[in-house]
């Protein structure tokens, strides 16, 4: 059972996401009235700001938001699999195979194939550093994590090379999708969904996921079937990190800044800080995507340097409260 102090965090969590999901609805280039807004998610083809609400910000809203909350439950885990506060989704190298696919394809001229390949990227990356990582039969955090780093360099340098061959008309494109950009996603329905069946798979080993970071031994001790449960949590944060970086890119900083600020409000606590850690991230996302859309309006900013931005002070002001 969870305390009874911990739902009013979720419900808290729960309404700054809707706020901000109804803001980036009414608020970009051409403002648009609550009541306007209202009718066009009531379905009043009729009113002119249903194609804009409906068709253009809503999709986009929806995905921003399982960008963020599949990155922040992602970050979550890979936290307590590696048993370090700095860890973050791109630890083992998604990000960058996710972005090598995805770079060949725009640099091949085939746009539709940009998802799928930052797919199959991001699934490569798994399995060359689980393959590499694994050690007389088992995979060790410190393995995980060194192995993963060396390959985020590699593909860093494959990206260096795609970006350096390309035609100067495509890398702008290139460099907006490398730095995380929401402009092409419009699969928000799709995408919740993806968000939705981490969390239902993730939860169950919630409880698990708690002991285990308390260390392998203790977790042993205690009846968790560790080596089983680790690699369930690990493809559940690689698939979820997948999903997001095809989605939107490499968006920085939400995995790691949104678990580790939740985490000082609701302990550590799995089933608690994995919804929250979602509702969090995907409340945050959304709001840096639309300033991302209105700063500069009517030009658009990646949504990864406002992220970038805000997320280095926010971190650092997190480390020196857990210090204190």
């Amino acid at each position: 059972m969870l305390r009874t102090s911990t739902w009013p965090v979720l419900a808290a969590l729960a309404g700054a996401a809707a706020v901000a999901v109804a803001a980036a609805l009414a608020v970009g280039s051409v403002d648009v009235e609550p009541a306007a807004v209202w009718r066009a998610l009531a379905g009043d083809a009729a009113d002119p700001a249903s194609v804009v609400v409906r068709e253009l910000r809503l999709p986009r809203a929806l995905a921003a938001f399982a960008v963020g909350g599949l990155l922040a439950v992602a970050g979550a885990l890979m936290q307590v699999l590696l048993r370090n506060p700095l860890a973050d989704p791109y630890v083992l190298g998604l990000s960058g195979g996710a972005a090598c696919g995805a770079l060949a394809a725009l640099l091949a001229g085939v746009a539709a194939l940009v998802t799928p390949a930052a797919f199959a990227g991001a699934l490569v990356s798994t399995v060359i550093v689980f393959g590499l990582a694994r050690s007389a039969g088992a995979w060790s955090s410190t393995r995980l994590l060194l192995t993963g780093i060396v390959v985020a360099a590699g593909w860093g340098a494959l990206i260096m090379l795609l970006l350096a061959v390309a035609p100067d008309a495509q890398v702008r494109g290139m460099l907006f999708w490398l730095i995380g950009d929401l402009s092409g996603a419009t699969h928000g329905g799709s995408a919740l969904w993806a968000l939705a069946g981490v969390l239902l798979l993730a939860l169950p080993l919630a409880r698990d996921a708690t002991l285990l970071a308390r260390g392998e031994v203790t977790a042993a001790t205690l009846g968790v079937p560790v080596r089983s449960v680790a690699l369930a949590l690990h493809a559940l944060a690689a698939a979820a990190t997948a999903v997001a970086v095809t989605l939107a890119g490499s968006v920085g900083f939400v995995g790691l800044v949104v678990p580790h600020a939740v985490r000082l409000v609701v302990g550590n606590d799995q089933r608690v800080l994995l919804p929250a850690s979602a509702l969090a991230g995907g409340a945050l996302l959304v709001l840096a995507d639309t300033l991302a859309r209105t700063v500069v309006a009517p030009a658009q900013l990646p949504v990864g340097v406002l992220t970038a931005l805000a997320g280095v002070p926010m971190f650092l002001w997190l480390l020196r409260r857990s210090a204190a």
